[in-house]
């Protein structure tokens, strides 16, 4: 999958029943919402489904819920909302018998789903879990961290408890700057126990697959600001993609994406969502969107024309840079295709 069109004057929203929208870095910055974000989401509802698929187990899917409602998302309900704690039950179901005492690294977001699940939560190793399940949320310490090592002490093929990770993104966008997410704390786990943790979240399918199924969606797309989790996992799930630059993920990231963290469509906010897509166009060893048009010469990488819209410029670079099968390193690449005049919280 990477970068595509359904044909002339065609937008990213043409055909779909389904929007999938990721929450930070894309609806918004810690409380604020992204500029453009709401209306254009709300656009896009009034035709056709939208959901929300979110990485952050921090918190319950009725209180996302109603903090979208507060930006201005005012059709949104708890069941609109997909979480990776959600998708960290349908595993731990396969795994552990409902009724058993779990211990959760996190907050009340994963509490809550464990509990609807029937199971039984503990914060403490010596209550003899019968697995750890571990989440994001902003006041995890070193306490919670040390339970979790303790319990997971002994490696599953030795008789060890399964450890569940509702995600691993390293960081996490705020309205501050970029902080630590969740893969940095179970690193640190990781670290003390030398075991790996069975994930839930993006970029695995179980939040996808969830997602499609919930919403019965035939032809969604989903909007993420990051390649390695939102787009490999759209792409892993065969679902189209926008990469929307508002979040983590950058120009300079666009044009190094390996070839399962491509995506379809490259925005530079949702606006574009509604607007036609530029076909990308080549002619020879020169690859052109919109006015923009950029020439590979051997490990040059030429721009010819800037065009008239950063984006298109980003565009055809990364059009150029994936139609060669090399590696980004391979390239000297001129600083102005990757320079960034796009929003970042």
């Amino acid at each position: 999958m990477g970068l595509f069109s359904r044909g002339a004057g065609a937008t990213p929203l043409d055909g779909t029943d389904a929007v999938l929208a990721d929450l930070d870095g894309v609806v918004y910055a810690g409380a604020r919402a992204l500029p453009h974000a709401v209306e254009s989401l709300n656009l896009a509802g009034e035709t056709r489904r939208l959901g929300y698929i979110t990485n952050n187990a921090s918190r319950r899917d009725a209180v996302v819920a109603e903090h979208l409602r507060d930006l201005g998302l005012s059709r949104t309900r708890p069941e609109d909302v997909i979480t990776s704690p959600q998708a960290a039950m349908r595993l731990l179901r396969d795994r552990v018998a409902v009724g058993s005492t779990i211990l959760v690294v996190g907050g009340d977001g994963l509490v809550h789903e464990l509990e609807k699940a029937g199971y039984v939560p503990t914060r403490s190793a010596d209550d003899a879990p019968a697995a750890v399940v571990q989440g994001f949320a902003p006041d995890v310490g070193w306490a919670q961290l040390a339970e979790a090592a303790y319990a997971l002490a002994l490696p599953e093929e030795q008789g060890g408890i399964p450890w569940i990770a509702t995600n691993t993104d390293w960081t996490i966008p705020q309205s501050r700057g970029v902080a630590p997410g969740n893969g940095t704390l179970v690193s640190a786990v990781h670290t003390a126990v030398g075991r790996l943790a069975t994930v839930a979240g993006k970029p695995e399918r179980p939040i996808f697959d969830e997602a499609v199924a919930r919403f019965g969606a035939g032809d969604a797309l989903f909007i993420g600001d990051r390649l390695d989790t939102d787009i490999a996992g759209a792409q892993a799930a065969g679902i189209r993609s926008a990469l929307v630059l508002t979040g983590i993920d950058r120009p300079k990231h666009v044009l190094a994406a390996p070839s399962n963290a491509r995506p379809t469509y490259i925005v530079g906010d949702l606006r574009e969502l509604h607007e036609p897509y530029p076909e990308t166009r080549t002619k020879g060893d020169i690859t052109m969107v919109g006015r923009a048009s950029v020439r590979i010469d051997g490990a040059d990488i030429v721009i010819l024309d800037e065009g008239d819209r950063p984006i298109d410029l980003v565009r055809a670079g990364a059009a150029a840079i994936w139609s060669t099968g090399r590696a980004i390193y391979g390239f000297r690449v001129p600083e102005r295709l990757y320079a960034d005049p796009f929003h970042r919280p």
